[in-house]
């Protein structure tokens, strides 16, 4: 891929000037926010009938140094604007109903970030809060914040990050600031239905939990994460989406882990009805499969949307780092009582952050406006696709 970047950047201006005519598409029904901290669900819908609605779902947002430079000059070297790397991303994320990303780092006090800086036992980060500016901007209203950088900066980091998503309207899950907060189930609107996002990873790189908050981050474990989503089904939740920061980092396929759990939970169910709708991984830094598990969608992982330059155990640029899926579900509503809100549509969109432009690139609409960018389109979609998910029905987005 290296030798592709500077076609990549050539077709870069096209495809942003391409997903600017995309921009009037507005969300069909925006989510309903629940106050700051997530408390309580979010208002009932107006009467009227029940719809389908439509989730996109994109990977890590890893800001190395080089990407809050980039931001840095996009704002004119005066603080740090990360709305134009989202551009080619914001048709898809800002037309979805309810739109989910994955914020994989805490964020800096006024700014300020020590990215990628050298620690034990890895690389810690610390990243301007105007990442949180730029998702809103881009059309997202929740993330995942469960990861294993998020005590990085121990409780600070978190209080600093939930602040600042919560001052430019993102809804979260996976950490929190306080007992009552990490008790509380995130409920999003998306059209007729009641979402509730859950969010876990399956470690903080040996980081212990900040005294006294034993709650701060969400850990992967299957009783807790099946008490939860039966909890946010008595809170209201029509469909629990479960965020799960996992997997073997720079391996394509699923690891045991990830397998054995997606089955444990898909597997369960409730009255007959399954307790989780959907999971959508991130942590493994290259796209992985997606999978119907149990008659329930698994993705394992989209990839780093947004990351510097990266390099693999062996200490070799990998550009398999810059490389991920958005996933789209189309949701309908039950058909039946007792019954699911059923996924009608599965899509994914193979993307690609190109760090010499600091840009997502949509490399489908890449690939039409002539970028050289074919064989990793391909990559994407052959990983995707490798444990059966065409024949379930998985189609390739535009």
């Amino acid at each position: 891929m290296i030798t592709r970047r500077r076609q990549v950047t050539l077709a870069l201006t096209a495809v942003l000037v391409a997903a600017a005519g995309c921009q009037a598409a507005q969300k069909q029904s925006a989510p309903q926010s629940a106050p700051p901290g997530n408390s309580g669900p979010p208002p009932a819908p107006s009467p009227a009938a029940a719809r389908g609605f439509t989730l996109v779902a994109s990977g890590d947002v890893l800001p190395h140094a080089s990407v809050v430079a980039r931001a840095n000059a996009d704002a004119g070297g005066v603080g740090y604007d990360f709305r134009p790397m989202f551009e080619a991303a914001k048709p898809l994320v800002g037309g979805a109903d309810l739109a989910i990303c994955h914020m994989e780092t805490v964020y800096g006090a006024v700014g300020g970030a020590d990215a990628a800086q050298s620690g034990f036992p890895a690389p810690t980060f610390k990243s301007p809060p105007q990442v949180a500016d730029g998702l809103a901007a881009t059309g997202y209203d929740a993330c995942s914040t469960a990861s294993n950088h998020a005590l990085d900066d121990g409780a600070a980091g978190i209080q600093r990050t939930l602040d600042a998503l919560d001052r430019a309207g993102v809804r979260h899950a996976g950490t929190a600031r306080t007992a009552g907060e990490a008790g509380a189930v995130t409920l999003l609107r998306a059209g007729a239905a009641t979402v509730a996002q859950l969010a876990y990873t399956y470690g903080t790189n040996g980081l212990p939990m900040p005294v006294g908050a034993p709650w701060a981050v969400n850990l992967i474990d299957r009783d807790r994460i099946l008490a939860d989503a039966r909890a946010a089904r008595k809170a209201g939740a029509d469909v629990v989406v479960v965020s799960l920061h996992w997997g073997t980092e720079w391996q394509d396929e699923p690891d045991m882990q990830q397998v054995t759990l997606s089955r444990e939970l898909t597997a369960s169910r409730t009255d007959g009805r399954p307790d989780i709708d959907l999971i959508l991984g991130t942590h493994a830094r290259v796209p992985q499969a997606y999978e119907k598990v149990n008659g329930t969608w698994v993705v394992y992982g989209m990839g780093d949307q947004i990351a510097g330059e990266m390099f693999n155990y062996q200490g070799v640029r990998d550009s398999r780092g810059n490389e991920s899926t958005l996933a789209r579900f189309t949701f309908a509503p039950p058909t039946g009582k007792g019954a699911r809100w059923e996924v009608t549509k599965a899509e994914f969109v193979p993307q690609f952050f190109d760090i010499d432009a600091g840009r997502v690139v949509n490399l489908n609409t890449a690939l039409a406006l002539g970028a050289d960018v074919g064989g990793v389109r391909d990559r994407i979609r052959d990983v995707v696709l490798s444990r059966g998910a065409a024949q379930e029905g998985l189609m390739m987005g535009q």
